[in-house]
């Protein structure tokens, strides 16, 4: 019983030092990284679906929900966080996902918000909202 612990501890200890060396930025690597990767212009869409139609404020996200009758989908990233690329990189890529975005309202929104309706189980990113 001793050594299956042992075991299984090492194994986690393991997995965790990969999961944390894989996500993390060196500075220099990050320094290299945007300084040889011109800025390009952001559409509303941010990378996560050129082709869908987003809306560019909460306020006509709701309005357009409301009078297209589609439900609205609130997209919460940040830029710089790993798992928000992650996600976005799926999120862009997958053809289903994007066949069944077309049935929402879409906001994209890449910082947080004061508005408590916004986050109702907190303020963690990356977070996606149906209203």
């Amino acid at each position: 019983m001793e050594k299956i612990s042992v075991s299984a501890f090492l194994l986690l200890v393991a997995l965790s030092y990969t999961l944390a060396r894989d996500t993390t930025v060196k500075p220099a690597a990050k320094k290299d990284t945007k300084d040889s990767r011109p800025k390009l212009p952001q559409t509303l869409s941010r990378g996560w679906g050129d082709q869908l139609i987003w809306t560019q404020t909460y306020e006509e996200a709701l309005y357009k929900s409301k009078t297209s009758n589609k439900p609205l989908m609130i997209i919460h990233h940040l830029d710089e966080c790993p798992h928000s690329q992650a996600l976005k990189k799926v999120f862009a890529e997958n053809k289903e996902i994007q066949k069944l975005a077309e049935q929402f309202v879409l906001l994209n929104l890449v910082y947080e918000t004061t508005d408590k309706h916004l986050s109702p189980d907190g303020q963690y990113v990356p977070r996606i909202m149906f209203v």
